[in-house]
C-alpha cells in the first residue's frame, strides 16, 4: 500500500487524475489518498507531489504516529531522515516536535541520522478536517478525516512541465497553465507508447505536456497560425521538425482526417464565449460534432470548456465518468467533463 501525497487545493481532482497512474485510489484526509499500487508513471502526475511506501496510519497527533512507526517492523538497512507536514496548516502538528520524535524513535533502533543524504527518507504526513464531497472518487464523502500517514518516500513527482505560457516561443492569451494541461493529458491517457489527439491544438499547450510524459502528440486546429505556433513549441520541448512522435495540421474538429479507432485518447480545450464563432461552426454545433468525431476516433477523452457540455457528450456517444468545476479566476471557472465511449 502507498500513501498519495497530493498537491493543489482540490483533491477530489487530484485524486481522479492519481487514477491514471495509481490502483485503488481513495481519498483519505485533506491532500493525503492511499493506493493499492503506484509505479513509475506516479511521477508524471501533476497533482501527487509523491508516493510513499505505506508503514501505516493513525490519528493527526505526534504521539500516537510515534507509538505506530514504535510498533511497526522494518527491513531497511542504511542512513535515514525524517520529513513532517502539516497538511495545509489543517492538523495543528508541530511538524519540528514530530521529526525529532519519530527521528529519536528510529535511531532508538539503531539508525543513523543523516539529514543530507539519506539512504531512505520516512514521510510523515498530518492532515485534518473535511473531505469533499464528490460521487466519482472513492473516499469524497464529505466526512471529518484525522490522519498522521507514516511511509517511507518511494516516488517523487518529476514535475518537468514545460514553462509558463508566456514563456514560450509562441503565446497566445488564455494559454493554460502547464499543471492543469498535464493533468488533462493525464487523465486522457498520455503515456509512452500511446497517441493523444487534441483536435483544437491552439497554441499546443496540451499536445507539449502530453509530448512530454512520453505520449505521440497528434493536434489539429482550424487556423494556420495555431497549427504554426504549436509546431514552434513542440519543436522547443518535444522533439526537432523530423520526429516521428508528433503530427499537427489544419483542419476541422467535427471533420478529423483520421480513421476510426486511431488515437488512444482525446483531450481538448473548448472555445470560450456564448457568441463564439468558428469557420462555419457556431460554438454548439462546433463541441457537439467535435464530441461525435472524437468518439470515432478514441476510447476516452477529457473535454474543458466554459460551461457544462454533458447533455452533448451523451448525445454523441459519451458516457461521463466524473465532472469538476474548476475555478481559474474571478471571471472564469472550467468544467472539466472525463468521458468513455459507450
Amino acid at each position: 500500500m502507498y500513501w498519495l501525497e497530493l498537491s493543489g487545493e482540490e483533491d477530489a481532482f487530484a485524486a481522479h487524475e492519481a487514477e491514471s497512474a495509481a490502483a485503488g485510489v481513495e481519498l483519505l484526509a485533506p491532500g493525503i489518498a492511499r493506493a493499492g499500487a503506484a509505479g513509475p508513471a506516479v511521477e508524471r502526475l501533476a497533482y501527487t507531489r509523491a508516493a510513499h511506501e505505506a508503514i501505516g496510519r493513525t490519528d493527526a497527533d505526534v504521539d500516537a504516529a510515534v507509538a505506530l512507526l514504535e510498533a511497526a517492523g522494518t527491513d531497511r538497512e542504511g542512513t535515514v531522515a525524517v520529513r513532517a507536514r502539516d497538511v495545509r496548516g489543517s492538523s495543528g502538528v508541530s511538524t519540528s516536535d514530530a521529526e525529532r520524535a519519530l527521528g529519536q524513535a528510529l535511531v532508538d533502533r539503531g539508525f543513523e541520522v543523516d539529514l543530507d543524504d539519506p539512504d531512505h527518507t520516512l514521510r510523515a504526513l498530518f492532515a485534518a478536517g473535511r473531505r469533499p464531497d464528490h460521487d466519482a472518487v472513492a473516499g469524497a464523502d464529505g466526512g471529518e478525516a484525522s490522519v498522521a500517514a507514516l511511509g517511507w518516500v518511494a516516488r517523487e513527482g518529476r514535475r518537468d512541465f514545460a514553462p509558463k505560457p508566456t514563456d514560450r516561443p509562441f503565446f497566445q492569451p488564455g494559454s493554460m497553465a502547464p499543471a492543469d494541461a498535464r493533468a488533462y493529458a493525464n487523465l486522457a491517457g498520455a503515456a509512452p507508447g500511446r497517441r493523444l489527439l487534441d483536435p483544437m491544438c491552439g497554441t499546443g499547450g496540451l499536445l507539449v505536456e502530453a509530448g512530454l510524459v512520453g505520449a505521440a502528440a497528434v493536434g489539429t486546429d482550424a487556423q494556420a497560425k495555431m497549427v504554426r505556433g504549436t509546431r514552434r513549441n513542440l519543436r522547443e520541448y518535444v522533439g526537432g521538425p523530423d520526429d516521428p512522435e508528433w503530427h499537427v495540421g489544419r483542419g476541422d474538429a467535427t471533420a478529423l482526417p483520421l480513421r476510426d479507432d486511431a488515437v488512444d485518447g482525446v483531450a481538448f480545450d473548448a472555445p470560450y464565449g456564448r457568441q463564439s464563432k468558428i469557420a462555419t461552426h457556431d460554438l454548439a454545433d462546433l463541441v457537439a460534432g467535435a464530441l461525435a468525431e472524437t468518439a470515432r476516433v478514441a476510447p476516452q477523452a477529457v473535454l474543458v470548456a466554459d460551461r457544462d457540455w454533458r447533455s452533448e457528450a451523451r448525445g454523441a456517444g459519451w458516457r461521463v465518468d466524473a465532472t469538476f468545476e474548476r475555478r481559474v479566476h474571478r471571471s472564469l471557472t472550467r468544467h472539466v467533463l472525463t468521458l468513455t465511449r459507450e
